[in-house]
Formats: C-alpha cells, sequence, structure tokens
C-alpha cells in the first residue's frame, strides 16, 4: 500500500448512496501499459503527483482501488434522451466511477475512466476506446480550459495494445484507457432513470447528494432541494453554453447523458472548434438536421434541462420547477455578454451596450469569415495597434468593422500586462480545426511519432497561460 501526501483527500460519496445508483464492475486486464498522458497540474491538485510510473499503472491502467478510497469500480446508472428520442437501455457502457477526492479548495471530484471495458450497460459494444479517441479529448479538453470554459479534464491516457475495428476509421486501428477527472458525472439522465421507475426516493436521495456535494447554493433556495437544483443547473448550464459559443466551441452531442448537474463541460466526441462564425456548423457527421449544430446549442442545452425538471417533478413543486426553467433564457443572455467581452479582455459598459456590442461582432464575423480564433486573438485586450498590424489588418480597417472598433474603443481593457506574455508574439494562435487535430494525428498512426501531438500541447499550454481566462474562477488552476 503506498502513502500519499495530506493534500490526497479521498471522499468516495457516491459510493455511500448504495446499490440503487451503480453496478460494480471489473477492469479489463489489458495486454499492454503505454503511458501517452499524465496530467501534472491536475495531479499536484488532487495529491498524486508523487506517484511514480509503477503506481500510475497500477491505480490508472489496473484500477487497484486508490488509498482510502472506493474499494470496486462502479458503472453509474442512467437513462437519457438521445437526439431528443428516450433511451432506457444506457448507462456507463464502456467507463466507470474509480474514485473520488477533494481538490486543495475542498470541491469533490470524480476519477472515471472511458475505454476501461463491458459494463452491464454496453449491450453490443465492446467497452473500449480508440487511441485516436482518446488523443481527441486529451485536445478538447486542454483547449477549452485554454479558452476559459469549465470542462472536465483528462487525466491519463494508457495505450493498451488492442487492435480495434471502428466503422467511422481506418481498421484496426489502436485502443487506449483514459481517466477523465471532473467535478461530477451526475448526468441529468440519471435523475431521467430514476423518474422513468417511478423512484422518487432514489431521485430525493440523488438531488440531496447533489447539492450536499455539488451544487451547494442550491441549499439555500427557497423552493427546496429540487426546486434548487434545477435552479442552479440552469444558471451553471447557462454559464456553459455562453462559454462554449464564445469559444467556438461545437460540442456535437447534446443529449441528456452527456450534460451533469454541475454545468460541466465533458464527454467528447464529435466535437469541433469553428473555422470561422457559421450557427449552422454542426461536429458530428450524423447530425443530419444540424439538432446540435453551433447556434442550437444553447436552445439544445433548455431543452435538455426541461427533461431534468420533468424528473425532479417527482420531488419538487411544479411551480418551483416551472420558475425555474424560465430563468434560463436572461441567464444565457446575461452569461454571453459576459463570455464574449471575458474572451476579448474587455470591461463590461451595461447589458443593452454589450448586448449591441456582441450581436455587431459577431456580424462582423459572419460578414467577413475570417478565422474565428485568431480574431479574438488579433483584439485580446482591445489593442487596437496590434490587431491593425495582424495579417488580418485590412479587413479590420473595413466599414464592415467599424463597430467592433467602435465598440473596442470603448471599452477598458481588463489586466492589459497579458499581453506582454510571450503568446502574443506569435504569429498566429493555436486553433484546434479539424485539419490541425487530424494533422497531428497522422504521423502517430503512421509512424508513432508524437512530436506534434506534444508541440500542440505545449502551445495550448502557452495559450492558457497567457489568456489566464480561468484566474479567479471555480473549476480552474492558477499557473
Amino acid at each position: 500500500m503506498i502513502t500519499l501526501p495530506e493534500a490526497y483527500r479521498p471522499d468516495p460519496s457516491f459510493a455511500a448512496l448504495g446499490p440503487d445508483f451503480a453496478d460494480v464492475v471489473a477492469p479489463v486486464n489489458f495486454p499492454k501499459a503505454e503511458p501517452r498522458s499524465w496530467n501534472h497540474r491536475w495531479a499536484r491538485e488532487m495529491g498524486l503527483d508523487g506517484l511514480d510510473e509503477t503506481a500510475r499503472r497500477r491505480h490508472f491502467h489496473r484500477f487497484d482501488p486508490l488509498p482510502d478510497n472506493q474499494s470496486a469500480p462502479l458503472a453509474i446508472r442512467y437513462h437519457g434522451h438521445q437526439f431528443r428520442t428516450y433511451n432506457p437501455e444506457i448507462g456507463d457502457g464502456r467507463g466507470f466511477l474509480f474514485a473520488q477526492a477533494r481538490d486543495s479548495h475542498g470541491r469533490l471530484l470524480d476519477f472515471a475512466t472511458k475505454g476501461s471495458g463491458q459494463t452491464p450497460y454496453s449491450r453490443s459494444g465492446d467497452g473500449r476506446l480508440t487511441l485516436k479517441g482518446a488523443v481527441r479529448e486529451v485536445l478538447a479538453a486542454e483547449m477549452l480550459e485554454a479558452l476559459g470554459v469549465y470542462t472536465s479534464k483528462v487525466f491519463c491516457v494508457y495505450e493498451t495494445g488492442e487492435p480495434l475495428h471502428r466503422g467511422d476509421e481506418p481498421s484496426p486501428t489502436r485502443s487506449a484507457v483514459m481517466t477523465r477527472l471532473s467535478h461530477s458525472h451526475v448526468r441529468f439522465g440519471a435523475f431521467q432513470r430514476h423518474a422513468y421507475f417511478d423512484r422518487s426516493d432514489l431521485v430525493g436521495e440523488l438531488a440531496a447528494y447533489a447539492v450536499e456535494s455539488l451544487v451547494p447554493e442550491a441549499a439555500a433556495h427557497p423552493e427546496g432541494r429540487g426546486g434548487g437544483l434545477l435552479d442552479s443547473a440552469c444558471r451553471r448550464s447557462a454559464e456553459l453554453a455562453a462559454q462554449w459559443m464564445a469559444a467556438g466551441f461545437v460540442h456535437g452531442v447534446l443529449n441528456t447523458d452527456n450534460l451533469v448537474v454541475t454545468g460541466e463541460s465533458f464527454d467528447y466526441g464529435p466535437w469541433r472548434f469553428l473555422p470561422h462564425f457559421e450557427p449552422g456548423f454542426t461536429a458530428a457527421y450524423f447530425d443530419h438536421s444540424g439538432l446540435y449544430a453551433y447556434g442550437r446549442q444553447p436552445e439544445s442545452v433548455f431543452w435538455a434541462l426541461q427533461q431534468l425538471g420533468g424528473a425532479l417533478s417527482l420531488i419538487a413543486e411544479r411551480e418551483a420547477l416551472i420558475d425555474a426553467l424560465a430563468g434560463f433564457p436572461d441567464h444565457y443572455k446575461r452569461a454571453v455578454r459576459a463570455a464574449f467581452l471575458h474572451r476579448l479582455g474587455l470591461e463590461p459598459l451595461d447589458d443593452e451596450a454589450d448586448g449591441a456590442f456582441v450581436t455587431a461582432f459577431l456580424d462582423a464575423l459572419k460578414a467577413t469569415r475570417l478565422p474565428f480564433e485568431a480574431v479574438f486573438f488579433d483584439w485580446f485586450c482591445g489593442d487596437q495597434a496590434r490587431a491593425l498590424s495582424s495579417p488580418r489588418a485590412e479587413t479590420y480597417k473595413s466599414e464592415l468593422f467599424a463597430p467592433v472598433r467602435d465598440g473596442v474603443a470603448a471599452r477598458a481593457p481588463v489586466r492589459p500586462e497579458r499581453l506582454a506574455h510571450a503568446y502574443f508574439a506569435r504569429p498566429e494562435p493555436v486553433h484546434l480545426v479539424i485539419e490541425a487535430v487530424e494533422g497531428l494525428w497522422a504521423p502517430i498512426a503512421e509512424h508513432d511519432d508524437w512530436s506534434v501531438f506534444d508541440a500542440t500541447l505545449e502551445a495550448i499550454s502557452e495559450a492558457r497561460a497567457g489568456y489566464d481566462l480561468g484566474r479567479g474562477r471555480p473549476g480552474f488552476l492558477e499557473d
């Protein structure tokens, strides 16, 4: 048994809920343990930075229990609407909750896997994860954190040595097991499952756990834990949707089993970053109707919150739930104004002026089709001289951008000293459009060459430190 430092604070509280909420499962005995990613920043935060490679493999490849933590992995039970069709046959089908611990701020975090083998909810799936899928999730989480989105983190990835066959990519392909670190894996669909079976007692127990451990502000809500939980979920989810929009991120699959009560972004499958502003841009090749297109993400989140409200109706007054849901549009309007100004490094003026500025900014992006991320990079902290000497200067000088120039000039910069960071000396920002992602995967697939991947992560790390968008915000670490 290893001894971990005091910074490691185990708290396996979900397991204490009992067998109605999860099933005990066994991890796969993988043939290979090739370390591919280890999150040193978050390992320090969780008191696990002292693990040597042998201990890392023991706990995050074989999944031997961490000290004083869960005695066995748990596949969490949930249902969900998938593309708005209810599916009662899903649950943790290729992952499990492995452990829980508190961070340095006392917040509860989950260690949960992806690609760790079959569970009672795997149906016809093999429970595995492709190495490319793990690489993509690392990139998504790192980039989103750098752009100020409250996101899960990839704690580690091990290549596992099994050839996998997948219909949507060349096969056989390489396999991996990933451990995700998140402030919650309590999905909207977990409440839906217990409501489906008319178990108001279990909905109430899960709500009590969520309020006590995950969204403590809900405890003070005058309408009790059901109304308070939905109100908190609406506020937090509105902020998340706004952060996605300001990051130019398209999640791709906003089913109710891919949204959690903490308002944290997680579970990255067919994600994309916008090459340029396009409301109809989709991430999933199978999203033929554009249900989860970039511009429809706030609507999709609101629809999912309504399904959560339906499940919570077993324990909460109808009026309280209606009031909570009715607040979402205003929460989102406030959040989206704040998110775009935060990304641009500008102080707000007032609601009306800020709303008009964000609209003018997006109109200019749509008209010019400039690279989405580059515009934020050029105009960060309102430095017009820097923007007007960029490769996009001629477009910025045009009449199309006049409202943007005026809006920027009217607002004070927030911490303009950030522009002294080396990241802003780069000719172009890091931008994870699909071509960049495929470009860094090709050398891995063809030659096991990880140099482009490593260089990209280093560039994202520079972006995170340069933008410094997470300072003082819950769920972020300061560099």
